[in-house]
């Protein structure tokens, strides 16, 4: 197959093309979900599909199909040149690609335990206990613990001799639960909210996990939350979770450095970037202490793998180095605008979407502080934990976040538990006031499934390292600033 889809593609220069690609992805995902004691949803399912993008005359065209057959190959590659041929008639500017090296390779996510092999019975036994344990506790209204899995082989073949196999494993899960009174209602979520914790692995990564050995601290904080005081407004020293912090990073960091926002290329979705070319190399984003780098080689990412889409192989490299935005993310086209080569950051949500430029695994290295030393270390401030809201402008740089839960910090000690924690920066400001980090101890890569751009909306997994870290005078809770 794959010679005979190497001919074909070679068939396409023949026509004009200048440059073609296939990939080639077969994907199996299972998700389970247990609801107050209830199996509520519980998906298998299978995926297998083509995409060709064909380079002509400085202009793509693209075209996929489900029937993976010689034939339907050829007549698809035919269809993507057609339509590379009419978005030539209307191109502003020629697309001319960087240089990429050649490959012939393979790659797979290092797993110990297979989860699709893993007895269905077992997991949603597990899933239940858990969620037995979070409905013990009186004031839980709603409970819901779930596992998910999901696995992708990926063949990618060009014009440019590139023959690259892949072999991508995701596993995890989480937990919520939601305590609710007359008044109000409060959620605590574990490891993470919104999508649990999702990592390159096996079904290890979700026995790591331990949810049932936190389920019980879990619904207690919910039902602690609904009597707490409300977090105070003023400014203040915060202590932001790895967890906020991930997300943090994901909205402020990673997306302003995807090129073709800086470009205007990809403005219809949650809009451009603050980070203008003119500002690469010497603008101040923080401290001296952010150094932010991107990593698709780091062992557990779940923006981790062995090449991108475009057949370039995975880097690492600095985004932010001691303060300084230094690097964007980068596709074959945007790069030779700049006069680079790409550093790999092409990735597509499936075979029928064009690849556009991705989050790898988005990372802020680790300090020195351990994090009792570092809440001794505060005075007057407040510790904030997993994310629960947030909103931030077009441009990246205006934001606001809310979280789940809060920890007073008087006089270097963690005092009251605070509910509906919120706090309000701009992003070279608020960045600017890091002034510590803690140590690789307490450093994890925490998983974000579900990253959306393009229209189509395609939805991209990537990965962001962090410790706990501080930031001086940020602007908490409501008020007149």
């Amino acid at each position: 197959m794959k010679e005979t889809v190497q001919k074909i593609l070679d068939g396409l220069k023949s026509k004009g093309a200048s440059y073609a690609d296939i990939r080639i992805i077969a994907s199996e995902a299972e998700s389970i979900e247990v609801k107050n004691g209830i199996v509520e949803a519980l998906e298998i399912g299978n995926d297998y599909g083509f995409g060709i993008r064909v380079l002509y005359k400085g202009a793509w065209g693209f075209a996929s199909s489900y029937n993976v057959e010689p034939k339907e190959i050829e007549r698809i590659a035919l269809e993507a040149l057609e339509v590379a041929k009419a978005s030539s008639l209307v191109k502003k500017e020629d697309i001319v690609l960087a240089s990429v090296e050649k490959y012939i390779d393979s790659y797979k996510t290092p797993i110990k335990i297979d989860p699709f092999t893993v007895h269905l019975n077992k997991k949603i036994s597990y899933l239940l206990e858990t969620d037995k344990i979070l409905r013990k506790e009186k004031g839980i209204k709603v409970s819901s613990v779930f596992f998910k899995a999901g696995k992708e082989i990926q063949t990618f073949i060009s014009t440019e001799g590139s023959v690259i196999d892949q072999e991508i494993w995701e596993c995890g899960g989480g937990m919520e639960a939601m305590a609710i009174s007359k008044t109000e209602v409060q959620n605590r979520s574990y490891p993470n909210s919104h999508s649990g914790q999702v990592a390159a692995g096996g079904y290890e990564v979700f026995e790591s996990l331990k949810l049932k050995e936190n389920a019980e601290r879990i619904a207690k904080e919910a039902v602690e939350l609904l009597k707490a005081p409300q977090c105070p407004s003023g400014e203040f020293d915060i202590i932001l979770d790895s967890t906020q912090l991930a997300l943090q990073v994901h909205e402020s960091c990673g997306h302003p450095v995807e090129l073709d926002r800086a470009f205007g290329m990809e403005a219809s979705y949650a809009g451009t970037s603050f980070l203008t070319p003119e500002k690469l190399g010497d603008f101040k984003f923080g401290s001296k202490l952010v150094n932010i780098y991107a990593d698709a080689t780091a062992p557990g990412g779940l923006g981790t793998f062995g090449y991108d889409d475009e057949g370039v192989k995975a880097q690492k490299f600095p985004i932010i180095k001691n303060g300084i935005f230094v690097n964007y993310l980068t596709s074959r086209e945007t790069a030779q605008r700049l006069g680079q080569k790409s550093n790999g950051t092409m990735r597509a949500d499936g075979w029928t979407r064009i690849p556009l430029i991705r989050m790898t695994n988005i990372n802020l290295e680790p300090g020195e502080w351990k994090l009792d030393d570092l809440i001794a270390d505060t005075e007057n401030g407040i510790f904030m934990s997993t994310n629960k809201e947030w909103s931030i402008d077009d441009k990246r740089l205006n934001f606001q976040f809310g979280c789940e839960i809060a920890w007073e910090i008087k006089n270097g000690k963690l005092g009251r538990i605070l509910k509906n924690p919120t706090y309000q920066g701009i992003t070279p400001e608020f960045w600017g006031s890091l002034d510590a980090i803690c140590n690789k101890d307490h450093w994890q890569i925490w998983g974000v499934p579900n990253c959306g751009k393009g229209e189509p909306s395609q939805l991209a997994h990537v990965g962001h390292g962090t410790a706990p870290a501080r930031f001086r005078k940020v602007k908490v809770g409501v008020g007149k600033w």
